[in-house]
């Protein structure tokens, strides 16, 4: 036996910089990424979750992905296996699948009443069975635990890791019956979740999947019976717990100024026996994201080296100097206006320093999460200590529900 899977995750297609989009960006991805199913001979591609950015996407980032289905349909790719992320609505990506199974293309969006519809035994060109993958969609708090009233943080968090748990083995049951029924072949899992000591890096725009993100799922809570783990949600590329064959593909573009700089791949997955062999495959630079900081003589010098390259550069500039520079947004404009270089955002913090009247650097509303916002205005009324647990507890309650209704709006 000789398979050969793809694993990656976490497109975000549709995303929104500072009102930048990246439209021509995921195109070039995309196309890049049929071009090396061809070139690879990949048999499965996996896409665990995210697609989109939003639960609301364009009809230019749904034409986005429906070609990129199209071109992988025409190629040596046998089978496509498509899970959602929590930026995913299911019924959107749920719509058409029962069309796209004509063409081997798997869509799992959502937990449906019958665990079989996540296991999913993929066959060759003889009818034989090659791979069983277990695709779990990513899981939805309603979809693993039942509330109880008074519950506490932590209660409700070990209530959902529990559930995230018994989900995984009951579907990896299921797949060694498969397994037993048709042939001794790999089992792969799928999912969207965070796993404890994963790497993030500062504003890399990954929103809170449960209440208090507190959930973070042990590498060794996932079934010993599967051969590979291919998951979604992070956006740095790493392993799950130091392991091989258990990895987060990360994003295939740079989501944020936080990621500026950072190697992205995909993982190229070879079953010729048990483990399997793991390569990651580093993707091209779509899209070169750079933080410029430091005095002004610092920033001019790094516009100009970046200048000469040639290469498109979408850049942010934080000015620290201590000089007061009232005029550095035209200044800024004047020396990359006609290059290669775009400005989305400056920050100038001798006058955030000014006007606060402290040491320390302003933070940007559009840098903090909803919960980080709500903490500072706990510290603006001075929230006792001993108070706060419960109003953080009611406000993340009150952010994940107004969520899923409007998950639930896009269902209906």
């Amino acid at each position: 036996m000789h398979v050969k899977a793809l694993h990656t995750s976490d497109w975000h297609i549709g995303r929104n910089l500072y009102g930048r989009k990246f439209t021509e960006e995921h195109r070039a991805f995309l196309n890049w990424l049929a071009e090396t199913l061809v070139s690879e001979n990949i048999d499965i591609l996996l896409i665990a979750g995210d697609i989109f950015d939003t639960s609301t996407p364009s009809n230019r980032s749904l034409e986005l992905y429906y070609s990129f289905l199209c071109k992988v349909a025409e190629s040596h790719c046998r089978h496509v296996v498509v899970t959602s992320g929590n930026h995913d609505s299911p019924s959107v990506l749920n719509a058409p699948r029962e069309v796209l199974r004509f063409l081997d293309i798997h869509i799992v969006g959502s937990v449906s009443g019958d665990p079989e519809d996540e296991v999913l035994v993929l066959r060759d060109r003889n009818g034989k069975a090659e791979i069983i993958v277990c695709a779990v969609p990513f899981l939805r708090d309603r979809d693993i635990r039942e509330a109880e009233a008074g519950e506490s943080l932590e209660e409700k968090s070990k209530k959902l890791i529990h559930g995230i748990t018994n989900h995984y083995r009951q579907i990896a049951d299921l797949a060694l019956q498969r397994r037993t029924a048709e042939r001794e072949v790999p089992i792969v899992a799928m999912g969207h979740l965070f796993t404890k000591g994963a790497i993030t890096t500062e504003r890399d725009g990954i929103r809170d999947i449960y209440v208090g993100n507190l959930v973070h799922v042990a590498a060794d809570s996932f079934p010993d019976c599967i051969d590979y783990l291919a998951l979604g949600h992070l956006h740095v590329p790493q392993k799950v717990g130091g392991s091989e064959v258990k990895r987060y593909s990360g994003s295939p573009l740079p989501m944020g100024f936080g990621e500026a700089g950072q190697t992205k791949s995909v993982q190229i997955i070879t079953f010729t026996g048990s483990p399997p062999e793991v390569t990651p495959l580093p993707i091209p630079p779509f899209l070169h994201l750079e933080s410029i900081r430091g005095d002004l003589q610092g920033i001019l010098a790094r516009l100009e080296t970046l200048i000469k390259t040639k290469e498109n550069v979408i850049g942010e500039v934080i000015y620290e100097g201590d000089e007061i520079v009232a005029d550095l947004q035209a200044r800024l404009n004047e020396v990359v206006k006609g290059s290669n270089v775009l400005i989305l955002r400056t920050m100038n913090t001798r006058v955030t320093r000014q006007m606060l009247k402290q040491e320390e650097s302003c933070e940007m509303l559009s840098e903090l999460s909803p919960y980080q916002v709500f903490d500072r205005c706990l510290d603006a009324h001075r929230i006792p200590a001993e108070q706060r647990p419960d109003l953080q507890l009611a406000f993340r309650e009150a952010v994940i529900s107004l969520e899923r209704s409007t998950d639930e709006k896009d269902s209906t």
